[in-house]
């Protein structure tokens, strides 16, 4: 049982798929139906994962191998821990919650549901998977999906944005597939348990056949590492490679951008976490510093272009760059004290690495709050102009106490789940890099600005009233934001039902 179980999480929902392609196009309902019922199933596998996870134990469990390409030494091999476990419930929990926001679909209905499918999938697969061939392989599988969710049922500008998507960052994909080329080549193989222990260690003995132009292996360490890092990136994004995601999140549907936020972005942090700093300890302690600056970048410009936005979908789009900046200190924390170091900055590196962590899924689910509460709006007065909205919290006082509570999530209010790793990046990052974190504390003064910037040109001030006759959140509305609304306060009021697990794993794992 333990050795399958990730592969009918991973298989139910892209068997899903292919079942809804056979069924009517005119049966809307049963569409949306099967779709949801589907995209439960690797949700109870994965609570069921959580319950017999052990994490006292180090390394991966519930492993799956079986071949596939073994002429190169290849596998489909899958396993998990600590680390990509919060991952993928975070990626279970939110596929139905947003595919139940997207009932209000009308064309297309079948292809859309499948698509959905099968990006989680590819969302999983890389979460899962310990074989770099097969990591790239679903690395690849998110991006279409998503590419025609924003081409085909996006906004009036969808043709540039997805076009814009699918070139950077497939453009980032070369740089992983070349690292993965090299890494293949050096150690002899693809699986990444073996990588783990072969390719931190290899030195030119053995090696001048197989490495071209006579080059050393420092240097082939360092284009493998850049090339990383320039793919996961591009992935997070981080600042200057950030500037698809605001056209992305903008024209793609309500649901795009809740998985598009709440998953797809946390594949390149996971990437960093996953293989830069295990793999890449020198080169990653050596330019930690330059991935600390890039951080702060991210987290103050985000902020920035998210206060100067009036459409709100784009300012929480630019407050994904300003939360993932944070996400991004945290890893370049743990990147400079490095894997083998102790004392205190290994302490401090370990909160960080923890924020970090915590904070992709925390991020996670107030993001995608956020850009579902956006869409309920949209589909109401549509239009997502501050300028014309306002006075709304009289009109529509369900929504607008919705609205709030997410917004001070995304704000870091203690009590609620966002302060509570922010707090961890900050106070393990501040002995480590305490210009940055003390500059990133401006970013997170002008996170308040905005956020307050929302609410009121959202909610209070004189009231348009082309509103007066809004329609309140609906049933069905009021039962996807609850499950959002009920993790986010878990955490933030207990959150060591997670961080525990997390905790472990770093400690285990590094």
């Amino acid at each position: 049982m333990e050795n399958t179980m990730l592969i009918w999480i991973l298989l139910s929902p892209i068997l899903a798929a292919i079942v809804i392609l056979f069924l009517s196009e005119e049966n809307k309902k049963l569409l949306r139906l099967v779709a949801l019922g589907a995209s439960l199933i690797p949700l109870i596998l994965s609570i069921i994962v959580w319950v017999q996870f052990d994490p006292s134990k180090a390394g991966f469990q519930f492993e799956f191998t079986a071949p596939w390409f073994q002429a190169i030494n290849s596998n489909f091999h899958f396993g998990i821990d600590g680390i990509s476990l919060p991952m993928v419930l975070l990626t279970t929990i939110l596929t139905p919650l947003a595919i139940w926001a997207s009932f209000s679909v009308k064309d297309n209905v079948k292809a859309f549901m499948a698509l959905f499918l099968f990006l989680e999938t590819g969302a999983l697969g890389v979460f899962i998977s310990l074989d770099l061939l097969v990591f790239f392989l679903f690395w690849e599988i998110g991006l279409v999906p998503m590419y025609f969710l924003i081409n085909q049922w996006g906004g009036n500008n969808r043709n540039y944005a997805a076009l814009k998507f699918i070139l950077i960052t497939m453009g980032g994909s070369l740089g992983l597939l070349l690292s993965i080329q090299i890494i293949g080549l050096t150690t002899g193989t693809f699986d990444l348990i073996e990588i783990y222990q072969l390719w931190p260690s290899l030195t030119l003995a053995g090696l001048q056949k197989i490495l071209p132009f006579g080059l050393s292996i420092t240097t082939v360490k360092t284009i493998a590492f850049w090339a990383f890092v320039v793919a996961f990136a591009v992935k997070v994004p981080i600042w200057p490679v950030h500037t698809w995601l605001p056209d992305a999140h903008t024209e793609a549907p309500t649901a795009g951008s809740m998985i598009l936020a709440g998953v797809l972005l946390k594949l390149g942090a996971y990437g960093f976490i996953r293989l830069v700093i295990p793999l890449f300890p020198q080169q990653a302690q050596q330019f930690a510093t330059v991935l600390a600056v890039l951080a702060t970048a991210a987290i103050i410009f985000g902020a920035l272009s998210a206060f100067g936005q009036r459409d709100l979908k784009r300012l929480v789009a630019y407050s994904s760059i300003n939360h993932m900046g944070f996400v991004v200190l945290g890893i370049a924390a743990m990147a400079y004290v490095g894997t083998s170091a102790e004392g205190a900055l290994t302490q401090s590196a370990t909160i960080a690495m923890n924020g970090a962590i915590l904070q992709m899924f925390n991020h996670g689910l107030s993001s995608a709050g956020m850009f579902f509460l956006v869409g309920v709006i949209y589909d109401r007065a549509h239009t997502r102009q501050l300028d014309e909205l306002g006075g709304l919290w009289a009109v529509l006082p369900k929504y607008g106490s919705t609205f709030v509570f997410m917004s001070m999530a995304s704000l870091g209010l203690p009590g609620l789940n966002g302060f509570v790793s922010e707090f961890l990046i900050v106070r393990g990052a501040w002995h480590i890099f305490p210009l940055a974190t003390a500059l990133g504390m401006i970013g997170l003064f002008f996170t308040g600005a905005y956020v307050l910037k929302a609410i009121a040109g959202l909610l209070h001030g004189p009231r348009n009233e082309r509103w007066i006759n809004l329609s309140e959140m609906n049933l069905r509305e009021i039962a996807i934001a609850a499950p959002l609304m009920v993790l986010i306060l878990s955490i933030g009021v207990w959150p060591s039902w997670i961080l525990d697990m997390i905790n472990r794993a770093v400690s285990l794992f590094f």
